[in-house]
Parts: structure tokens; sequence; C-alpha cells
């Protein structure tokens, strides 16, 4: 019997774990990497607004702006609100209503108008500018088109060139979705030093 024994040859378990353990680490490394990348596109995990109304003044990235809604855990997809025709006219009834409040009888002077943030990625179908267009005609004020351009391809800290002044001298701003306020703050930037009064509204305040 201990010949026998003598014969018999014990595998090396040291390296079968070490071999295991590493291909385990790796695996799960790429698990969860994936399982991230699918979260980016999956729309469970996205933003959304059920249209609460939560008017607030916000202040973000050193600018201040009206916002009438907010993100919330319920409700649609920003994608799909984007993405809604339907949602054009609701949103420039909803804000021309807020502007209204907010401005009141300064508006009869005649000397407002309304522009949008510069179009990036949606050149054709912009969502913001389409809705902007909106409110000016409620509200009988003008609204100019691509007053701005952003050359930039980021989206944080971009800088915007003026391409058209309004000859009025109070600017209503509007964005659709508003998280970090950097294109607000970049949008304002672009009427410094022209003595124009500025005011900032934003559809959805994107941040809890």
């Amino acid at each position: 019997m201990s010949d026998l024994l003598a014969e018999v040859q014990v595998p090396d378990m040291d390296g079968a774990l070490r071999s295991f353990s590493e291909s385990t680490r790796q695996r799960t490394v790429k698990d969860l990497f994936g399982k991230k990348k699918r979260e980016a596109w999956d729309k469970d995990t996205e933003a959304r607004c059920d249209f609460y109304p939560k008017t607030r003044l916000v202040s973000r990235a050193g600018v201040w702006f009206f916002a009438l809604w907010q993100k919330s855990v319920m409700g649609r997809t920003l994608t799909e609100i984007k993405s809604d025709d339907g949602e054009i006219p609701h949103f420039a009834e909803e804000v021309s209503r807020l502007i209204g409040e907010v401005i009141g009888q300064h508006l009869k002077d005649g000397n407002w108008c309304i522009v949008c943030t510069p179009k990036r990625r949606h050149l054709t179908r912009n969502f913001a500018t389409l809705i902007a267009d909106e409110i000016g005609k409620k509200m009988g004020i003008p609204f100019y088109e691509d007053v701005a351009v952003c050359k930039s391809k980021h989206r944080v800290n971009a800088v915007f060139d003026l391409l058209v002044l309004p000859p009025e001298n109070n600017i209503i701003i509007f964005d659709d979705f508003v998280t970090t306020g950097s294109t607000m703050k970049s949008m304002k930037a672009v009427f410094d030093g022209h003595k124009k009064n500025v005011m900032l509204f934003a559809g959805i305040n994107n941040k809890l």
C-alpha cells in the first residue's frame, strides 16, 4: 500500500486555485463593465418627469433660472418627451404661463424677445427651438433662432459665439432641460457687454 501511495501524484491545488480566482475576477470585472454599459442605454434608469408643477428659482453654475418642472422618479423618460410632438404645445403653454407670471405687466412694453440655446445634436428637429418658437407666438414677442453657435463638442464649459444680436433690450433665454446649468451660463455669457437684460427659463430642472 505504501508503494502505491508513493506513486500517486497530488495536483498543484494552489496553482489551480490561483488560476480559477484570476479567471473569476476577470469575468466579474467584464460583467460589471457590461452591466454599466447596458444601464447607459436602459430606459428604466433614464431620467423621468411626471410634470407635477414644482416651479423654482434655481441657482446652478453661477446663474439663476426659473424651472417649471423637476426630474422625478416616476413619469415619462426625457427621451420619450423629446420625441413626442405633442409635448411641444404642452411645454409652450405652461412655460408661457410661467413667464407671464414672473415678468407680468413688463411684457407689454414691446421690448422683449425670446431665444433658445444653440442646436447641437438635433439640427433639423430641435425640441427646445420648436418650443421657443411657440412661446414667442403665444406671447406675441419675436423669436430669434440660431442667435448663437457652439463650435465645441463638449457640453460642459462650452463657449458659444454670438451670431445675431436681437435689437430688443430684454431677452428671454429658454432651454427645455437643464442639468448642470453650464449651457445656460454659456448662453447668458454671449450677451455680456451688450447691455441686455437677460432672464433664463427652463422646462425641466433635471436634478432631484
